[in-house]
């Protein structure tokens, strides 16, 4: 009888102490959503109209995270710091995808003043 004591008593405790874990959430992390609104001010996306609204939804939703977070709603929170991160991110690739076309056209102008410079056939002229 003593021994069947000591394993309620035992069990009890291990399921007191599931509860209690399955009971506090783990705090919310902002610290990849802000990198990535960090990142996307870095790299101009402010400058880039495609990319200065993304970045612009992401600041809204890191604002939308901390409203949610203070209202104790941290599932929510976290999936709005998500969202936050991906916008950001994508106002990077935005704001790089500008960057590169803007240098490709550069290139090609250079090319096309150094053939008419030395006199080159243009693509697709005939001689």
């Amino acid at each position: 009888m003593r021994h069947l004591n000591v394993v309620m008593l035992a069990g009890s405790a291990l399921l007191a102490g599931v509860i209690a874990g399955c009971g506090s959430a783990p705090p919310v992390n902002k610290e990849a959503s802000t990198s990535a609104i960090r990142a996307a001010e870095e790299s101009g996306a402010s400058n880039v109209p495609s990319a200065s609204l993304y970045l612009q939804l992401a600041k809204e939703e890191l604002e939308n995270a901390k409203v949610l977070v203070a209202k104790d709603e941290k599932e929510q929170a976290e999936s709005m710091l998500s969202r936050a991160q991906a916008d950001g991110e994508l106002a990077v690739a935005l704001s790089h995808g500008d960057a590169d076309k803007k240098e490709a056209i550069q290139a090609i102008e250079r090319v096309r003043q150094l053939r008419e410079d030395n006199k080159l056939p243009q693509k697709g002229s005939v001689l």
